[in-house]
């Protein structure tokens, strides 16, 4: 088995002091940061480290004035504003690929983005990993949204729960539960 890290959208506008910080989310970001840059723990465990971002150019009813929350947001992670850059202290250079999402819609999965024109599946896929660790944020959202898609391409998952942070604390618990019963392995 070949598994990669993939890190969920582990970004300024979702961290404290983001468009839509989560309160967990400088949390999640240093405990990614300590992971990936332990050199024995990524060569031991990890092919690839890969990263998803939310990319928005001009989403559609994806941003509102008067957003819901759940359907539609506050701008945020605007395509090459401060927002839409990976949480420091996470170290870019130790990434491998980003795959960016939600250019013109909503998108909450990563399997949704792409990498220099290759979607996530196919980019896994010719780099012969069978296997995900995903963490990030939000665990509600785009960690559940990716998860789901994961097992759904056949890829096997493993949820770095303690690396996650949700939006909202009862529905990120439920998110963890449906990701279990699709079939990934919670750790």
């Amino acid at each position: 088995m070949t598994t990669a890290l993939l890190i969920v959208d582990a970004q300024n506008d979702f961290c404290p002091g983001g468009a839509l910080g989560t309160d967990r989310g400088d949390e999640v970001a240093n405990k990614i940061a300590e992971l990936i840059s332990t050199p024995d723990s990524r060569a031991r465990e990890y092919s690839h480290v890969l990263a998803t971002q939310d990319w928005h150019i001009d989403p559609g009813a994806h941003f509102s004035e008067t957003p819901d929350f759940r359907d539609s947001w506050p701008v945020h992670c605007v395509a090459g504003s401060a927002g839409a850059e990976i949480r420091g202290p996470i170290d870019t250079s130790l990434i491998d690929a980003f795959f960016r999402k939600g250019e013109y819609s909503a998108a909450y999965s990563g399997f949704e983005g792409s990498s220099d024109g290759t979607e996530l599946a196919q980019w896994l896929r010719d780099h012969g990993i069978d296997t995900l660790d995903i963490c990030g944020i939000a665990t509600d959202h785009c960690v559940r949204a990716t998860v789901l898609d994961a097992l759904k391409e056949g890829f096997a998952v493993r949820v770095l729960g303690d690396m996650c942070s949700p939006v909202d604390h009862q529905r990120g618990v439920r998110a963890l539960e449906e990701m279990r019963d699709a079939g990934a392995e919670l750790s």
